[in-house]
């Protein structure tokens, strides 16, 4: 039986390595949203120099989408940090998801259409990264108990390699992360939506309600 990696050990060890007396590493950190960013950046800004990347084509519709990027911007404004967090977004083509999922479309979710998903943000964040000089990448996702963690960091140590950038391991629901990231959602009045993000998600979640 094939042992699970434990990210958040993995992710201790990285942290407990690094110099407090020299300037933070450089982080491109892909936020999904203002809620799952909340703990996410409470956390990592202790320790490295972060700039949230919001790189999110799957968002419909495109209202869903402004409404998170205005959301995500006012909590790096309002949250104090340790170290100051820059925000950078690359635009809105929600083609660019249509075309990654081709053929995946009736998956249920949690399957492969998400992987193909995870695969395309974390891609264009691992070039933002490179472009950028970041010392290491990662992305908000694994926070939520609806995402897997064990492909999320699968995919971002391969993107790693191709782009010669350090993954930062990640599985930030640990420690009570994910109930963290709710307590400062209450905290900050922040919207929380109630589907992943995608019109497919968005469809599973009438259809459940129904």
């Amino acid at each position: 039986m094939e042992q699970k990696i434990n990210y958040q050990r993995k992710l201790d060890e990285i942290i407990k390595k690094l110099d407090p007396s020299a300037p933070p590493p450089k982080l491109l950190l892909h936020s999904c949203c203002a809620p799952c960013s909340s703990y996410v950046l409470e956390y990592l800004s202790q320790y490295f120099d972060i700039t949230v990347f919001y790189y999110n084509p799957n968002i419909y519709p495109p209202e869903e989408y402004a409404h998170r990027v205005d959301e995500l911007q006012r909590l790096i404004r309002e949250m104090p940090m340790t170290h100051p967090v820059r925000f950078v977004e690359r635009g809105y083509d929600p083609q660019e998801f249509y075309d990654a999922v081709r053929g995946l479309e009736s998956v249920t979710e949690g399957g492969e259409r998400c992987f193909a998903c995870y695969r395309l943000r974390l891609e264009r964040t691992a070039q933002l990264a490179a472009e950028l000089g970041a010392d290491y990448f990662t992305t908000t996702l694994s926070i939520s108990p609806y995402k897997n963690s064990a492909k999320l960091n699968e995919i971002a140590e391969e993107l790693g390699s191709v782009y010669s950038l350090a993954a930062l391991p990640s599985d930030f629901k640990k420690r009570n992360g994910y109930k963290r990231s709710i307590e400062l959602s209450h905290e900050y009045g922040l919207y929380r939506q109630d589907y992943c993000g995608c019109v497919f998600s968005k469809r599973e979640r009438e259809a459940a309600d129904k």
